[in-house]
């Protein structure tokens, strides 16, 4: 479900998407309100959960998960059933699971070492009973990856309602 967000909800959002170890009382400069009040949109915002959680953005070369993959999965599941999809996603090296429309029955995205590693994980995703095929490739560069997601603008009449 969609939230109508004034424009203070919209800058909350934005400063914690850029630092979520922003303090209340930064926020509250920011837009120009008392932290209680800052803090209670938050709260309100978690309940609503618009807000999801908080978390650190990892270096996966640094932490041995240098290769990126996308791998296409074809499955002989029932229409609508996700069950091969939570499989896969137990599996070490797995980053997302989609369920996906059209031709494949999910995306994968996946974060190995290197190509041995990953023909290892391929294995396992063979395992998985009801998968039929796969159709996997290797990310050479990225050239946008954003964990942000994109805010209205609310200046511009993208949505929302004006604070």
């Amino acid at each position: 479900m969609a939230y109508d967000l004034d424009r203070i909800d919209v800058q909350i959002l934005r400063l914690l998407q850029e630092n979520a170890r922003i303090s209340n009382a930064a926020i509250a400069r920011e837009v120009g309100m008392a932290p209680s009040a800052v803090l209670e949109r938050i709260r309100k915002l978690e309940r609503r959960q618009v807000i999801l959680g908080y978390t650190a953005q990892l270096n996966p070369a640094a932490l041995g998960r240098g290769l990126t993959a996308f791998t296409n999965v074809r499955t002989e599941e029932a229409v609508g059933a996700t069950e091969a999809g939570e499989e896969l996603a137990r599996l070490p090296g797995v980053q997302e699971v989609h369920h996906t429309a059209g031709q494949d029955c999910y995306l994968v995205k996946l974060r190995v070492a290197d190509t041995t590693a990953l023909a290892q994980l391929l294995k396992q995703f063979g395992a998985v009973p009801t998968v039929r095929d796969t159709r996997t490739t290797i990310v050479l560069t990225t050239v946008c990856e954003s964990n942000p997601l994109p805010l209205p603008d609310l200046e511009a009449g993208e949505g929302g309602r004006q604070a």
